[in-house]
């Protein structure tokens, strides 16, 4: 230990000898054992370790001679040093025989005790040093050992490279997160490291230069790495500089952590938050314009309270629904119980008829609304208006389409309205931009609805089974506004799949002045716009049914037609060419869509002067 005294072994036959050296050698930090034979001498070197042993020559039974010559002869031993003590003249031949013993030096009797302390002070540092050697050499051991155990252990990948950017350690965990062995990258630089893809070796030694260019740094880079089977890999590299020290020369001590899947998860993430963002602003968006456009068709506010409750009921119904299944397809038989739930049908006046049939989710939420719309005009003016009357709703799939009929019988009689109500026009409006065709029968005896709703194929999106040409775009003067003439004749091109919407946007640029051309429901219905019809304004919606909008925002730049986008997104997920371009957020209010429509003619405008 550390804090033990030194120990000093003096032999010596004559006990008067030994306490002359008793009270001679009192240093601090030493320990004087007296023995008076070889034999004791020998049995005290076994259990202690001495820093000097100071030996008398003549003594009987062993000599000091001999005992020396034994002390050299033994491993715990041989490393002493010994002083002899003689009381005999100089004799060139005892002194010879000495240092052949292995003595350090040869004192004669009486001692001059200043010479012998300064020498005994000189062999105790010694021992001091040794001691301070052993002990640095344990701790550096110890420490060799934890970083061998670290390296080989860790769940990162460790390695080290020295100042000519030579791989010179690669532990087990290298190996094992890497695929390559030490033999493999030991002595290689790392412009050759086979564990760095060739266009990223570059850059990554140039900043290992820069880590090795100054005092001990901490820095986490980004790199990419490759694995033994050739997977390219992100990776985050925990770099430590260590200046050089005498011979050392300067290292990089690095770990290295696969950060691969937590990027991945991470954009995930951003994608599945976005996508939420979008999917909630949207169903806020299509509330809204539920509200708005029923308000414009509501007789009282009783009328409007009523039909706008039981609106929102059928949506959140569907919404349930949905949710259920994890936003899986939905029964069109359970959409149908979800109207007789809320009483809008009555079960005992329904007749069904038709195959089960799962409905994508966008269709069925909209089909929801409009099994609403049906029921709702039933109870008002048709066959649920009595006591007496039925509905059959007969449905049959074919080639992928889904045709139903909504049939009433034994109400009051019917005529085509004189007045189109909101109900009417979202039912015949709610699903054209997924290719549906709806159309009404007024006959004497009861009216009948017939709805042909394509259905996916397997792996596309409902509605793009049979493409539906894009609407003839409506036939306007050419000419432009801007914030002097006013919005009139102004061409709008509206991109938007969400049907209610669209309308509640279309509604408010009619109101306006504009001219609308669309709603188009797919990049290549609206790209298909721009060419024929020659827009004077565009507003995008930023998604089309998980079809990106940048084509279409692409062409119109092209032709500097200025656009905006009506979005749930936010800047991050649009075309990243056009994020800069103007973004209405959905829900919108009126006052929004007027603004944002004047600012574009003005844009416009600008642009037709230059």
């Amino acid at each position: 230990m550390l804090n033990e005294p030194l120990k000093i072994l003096a032999v010596d036959d004559i006990r008067e000898n030994l306490l002359v050296l008793e009270a001679a050698l009192d240093q601090p930090g030493v320990e004087l054992v007296t023995v008076s034979s070889g034999f004791e001498a020998l049995e005290a070197m076994l259990r202690d370790d001495f820093a000097l042993a100071l030996l008398d020559v003549m003594m009987p039974e062993m000599d000091g001679f001999e005992l020396a010559e034994l002390m050299r002869g033994t491993e715990r031993t041989r490393a002493v040093p010994i002083i002899f003590l003689t009381a005999l003249a100089t004799d060139e031949r005892r002194r010879f025989r000495g240092y052949e013993a292995g003595a350090v030096d040869y004192l004669l009797k009486p001692l001059d005790m200043v010479e012998l302390n300064s020498k005994v002070a000189v062999f105790v540092e010694l021992a001091r040093q040794r001691r301070e050697i052993a002990r640095q050499r344990d701790e550096l051991g110890l420490a060799l050992g934890r970083l061998r155990a670290h390296g080989d252990n860790s769940p990162l990948a460790v390695l080290e490279i020295d100042a000519n950017l030579r791989i010179v350690s690669w532990y087990r965990s290298a190996e094992r997160e890497l695929g390559f062995s030490a033999q493999d990258v030991l002595g290689r630089k790392v412009e050759e490291a086979p564990f760095l893809a060739p266009a990223d070796r570059p850059r990554f030694a140039e900043s290992m230069r820069a880590l090795l260019g100054g005092e001990d740094r901490r820095e986490t880079q980004e790199h990419r790495f490759v694995r033994a089977g050739g997977a390219l890999r992100e990776g985050e590299w925990y770099c430590s500089s260590l200046a050089g020290t005498g011979s050392r020369g300067a290292s990089v001590m690095i770990e290295l952590l696969d950060v691969t899947e937590r990027l991945r998860a991470e954009d995930t993430q951003r994608l599945l938050i976005g996508e939420l963002n979008h999917r909630v602003k949207n169903t806020l968006a299509t509330v809204q314009a539920i509200a708005s456009q029923g308000f414009r068709h509501a007789r009282s506010t009783e009328d409007f309270q009523q039909a706008f409750s039981g609106r929102l009921q059928s949506l959140a119904r569907a919404h349930s629904l949905l949710s259920a299944t994890t936003w899986e397809p939905a029964s069109l038989r359970s959409l149908i119980a979800d109207q007789v739930a809320i009483g809008a049908v009555s079960e005992d006046r329904l007749k069904l008829a038709g195959p089960d049939v799962e409905l994508p989710p966008e269709l069925a939420l909209r089909f929801s609304l409009i099994l609403h719309e049906l029921a709702t005009n039933a109870h008002k003016y048709g066959a649920f208006s009595n006591e007496s009357g039925t509905v059959s709703l007969d449905w049959s799939v074919s080639q992928h389409v889904l045709s139903l009929a909504w049939t009433e019988r034994g109400g009051p009689p019917v005529a085509p309205p004189e007045r189109r109500g909101f109900g009417s026009t979202l039912i015949e409006n709610s699903m054209t931009a997924d290719g549906a065709r709806i159309s009404a029968e007024y006959a004497a005896e009861g009216i009948c609805w017939q709805l042909a709703l394509p259905l996916a194929e397997e792996g596309h999106p409902a509605g793009t089974a049979e493409p539906v040409a894009p609407p003839a775009a409506p036939v306007a003067s050419p000419a432009v506004a801007t914030s002097e003439t006013g919005p009139q004749g102004l061409r709008v091109l509206i991109v938007e799949d969400e049907p209610l919407v669209a309308m509640e946007l279309m509604m408010e640029i009619e109101d306006w002045g504009g001219v609308v051309l669309g709603p188009a429901t797919s990049c290549e219905q609206a790209i298909a716009m721009i060419r024929e019809g020659g827009p004077d304004l565009a507003l995008l919606d930023g998604n089309l049914n998980g079809e990106r909008i940048d084509p279409v925002a692409d062409e119109l730049a092209a032709r500097a037609t200025p656009f905006a986008f009506v979005s749930g997104y936010d800047r991050r997920q649009l075309p990243s060419g056009h994020s800069e371009r103007p973004m209405l957020g959905k829900p919108f209010m009126g006052r929004e869509v007027c603004a944002m429509v004047r600012r574009l003619a003005e844009e416009a405008g600008a642009t037709v002067r230059a």
